[in-house]
């Protein structure tokens, strides 16, 4: 136990100090379709899947499972994109790194996300996530406990319940 808890502090740690040194860091732009955006990483591969409803890319950063149990991956949203309704059997922390988004538990109101804000979404919270309609979103997506399973995609979130969010 105290080796994850070790382990944990190691990789917020690190991603912290990167985010207050990026400017040392040689790949630290990404180009959009109309301008050049400051990003802690680059910016990834485009998501093909059909559990997104638009354009969002995918940079893994840690992917060794068997060793410490957790992946850790930076996601773009582009305005308006989100995934579909989803849980994870070991649960997930969502680091905000960019931008304005949006986080929802099923029968819970929408949260508004900002840079700087940390989810805990425990294991098998059926949630989405995704960028709010005028502005890009980013992310830290770290999926703990991977031995107990991969994500569990259900339904794409309808446009009302998207667009359902009060402020």
């Amino acid at each position: 136990m105290m080796k994850k808890i070790i382990f944990y502090f190691t990789v917020i740690t690190l991603i912290l100090v990167s985010c207050s040194d990026n400017s040392k860091k040689e790949n630290n732009t990404a180009l959009t379709a109309n301008d050049q955006t400051q990003t802690m990483f680059p910016k990834g591969n485009l998501i093909e899947n059909d559990y997104f409803n638009g354009e969002a890319w995918l940079n893994m950063l840690v992917t060794d499972r068997e060793n410490f149990d957790v992946s850790i991956g930076n996601v773009l949203f582009k305005p308006g994109v989100r995934t579909n309704w989803h849980s994870h059997p070991g649960g997930q922390i969502l680091l905000c790194t960019k931008g304005k988004g949006y986080y929802q538990e099923k029968g819970k109101p929408i949260q508004l996300l900002n840079a700087s804000d940390v989810v805990e979404i425990l294991p098998d919270i059926v949630h989405w996530h995704g960028a709010k309609p005028d502005s890009e979103f980013e992310h830290i997506a770290i999926s703990t406990q991977q031995s107990k399973g991969a994500v569990v995609w259900l339904e794409p979130v309808a446009d009302e319940e998207y667009n359902s969010y009060q402020e």
